[in-house]
């Protein structure tokens, strides 16, 4: 059962799937476009390329001869994929999945027009005046995107008519990749955000963990907690579309599934086949298995027999607020003074406005006040300090 796993992308959950990955006692190769990414840390060893240059991507395959490839990030040459997956290489969970879903034209269009999922309505734009024109069809407030970006970088809820020049051109500023092209979609009026994290394997059933909710900011994830409310009928609704979207796409591993939950019930969101950064609060010991190590068993074919919720948990994000090359993370003994909690500092080395640095990670027995649990994680993150050091740039 051992494998050599070549990772592209090296944020903090690659570090966590890394970690899940070298306690089955695998080898894990750690890229990206920087030294020092938090997944480099532990794994076994690195590489720094730009993965949108495909001779560099190819040159690191055909060094480390892995036996999988992992996607972890949007930015990548994902066409090569399929190039690996002919030459007897496992891309996880596929060549097509990373593909689709790396890319929100291609994963919207599939949902929609070919699974025929309740997804909001949505048109795309290349220019400013087909923005225009789709922004008016739509009416406001609307919700614009790039179709390829990370973090929520780009993403805007458009009110104001006098600001749609302004919020086209943000979201192309922020596209990552060669393509230049936003969505825009209908505002859902949601009371909820969930995650349901899925879980595909080579050999046994699509197995489902209890979903979690989830509050975002600029498009990024602030908060998480598990378990959410939800009615019978909207998570048979909301299972149901996260088996036949992952089933389409194929592959094994863990995918993020996201739902708005409505007055009108569940509509279809975005997908991510790897683990989701909600998830996060798994690592609170909500489940018998974290998302990472049920990544990390699916990719390696090794059985899961059941995922159960062991606690209820909630997860708040820290944040930098600066700039700089050299800083200091403190408060985490005030912090951990707290009971049932728990921190992970990612590492990331060099600071920028709301980058995420750490998370909390808060924890009672299931059936505690969930709304307790995410007022504690909140109050837990804000105790950690992201600090420039004086002349650190």
């Amino acid at each position: 059962m051992h494998k050599k796993i070549l990772f592209l992308g090296s944020g903090e959950l690659g570090k966590e799937l890394v970690i899940a990955l070298k306690r089955l006692g695998q080898t894990v190769i750690a890229v990206d476009h920087y030294a020092g990414a938090p997944a480099m840390q532990v794994a076994d060893g690195f590489e720094v390329i730009d993965m949108l240059d495909g001779q560099a991507l190819d040159a690191v395959v055909s060094k480390h001869e892995p036996d999988l490839v992992v996607p972890e990030i949007e930015a990548i040459r994902t066409e090569r994929f399929y190039a690996y997956e002919t030459s007897g290489i496992q891309v996880v969970p596929s060549a097509r999945a990373a593909n689709f879903t790396m890319n929100r034209k291609l994963i919207r269009d599939l949902a929609s027009k070919e699974l025929g999922l309740r997804t909001a309505r949505y048109f795309y734009a290349t220019d400013f005046t087909q923005f225009q024109e789709a922004v008016e069809a739509i009416g406001f407030p609307c919700v614009v995107k790039p179709l390829m970006s990370s973090s929520g970088k780009g993403q805007s809820v458009l009110k104001d008519p006098s600001l749609m020049h302004d919020v086209w051109q943000y979201a192309i500023e922020h596209s990552r990749g060669d393509i230049k092209e936003v969505i825009i979609e209908e505002f859902i009026s949601f009371h909820t955000e969930i995650t349901l994290l899925t879980v595909t394997q080579q050999g046994g059933p699509t197995l489902f963990c209890p979903p979690i909710g989830h509050r975002q900011e600029r498009g990024d994830y602030q908060e998480s907690w598990q378990p959410v409310a939800i009615s019978s009928q909207d998570y048979d609704d909301a299972c149901r579309m996260a088996a036949r979207v992952t089933e389409s796409l194929t592959g094994a591993g863990l995918w993020g599934v996201e739902f708005f939950l409505t007055d009108r019930g569940v509509y279809f969101s975005e997908l991510s086949p790897r683990p989701h950064d909600t998830g996060m609060v798994t690592l609170a010991g909500t489940q018998n298995l974290s998302e990472f190590e049920l990544h990390a068993r699916a990719i390696l074919g090794l059985p899961i027999p059941a995922i159960t919720l062991e606690r209820a948990g909630a997860s708040a994000v820290v944040l930098a607020s600066d700039t700089a090359d050299m800083f200091r993370i403190s408060g985490l003994d005030l912090a951990l003074q707290e009971s049932r909690t728990d921190l992970r500092v990612f590492g990331k080395p060099s600071i920028r406005p709301y980058r995420r640095m750490a998370v909390a990670l808060v924890h009672d027995a299931v059936g505690s006040d969930v709304d307790a649990l995410r007022k504690k994680a909140m109050q837990v993150a804000s105790m950690v300090r992201v600090e420039p050091v004086k002349g650190g740039g």
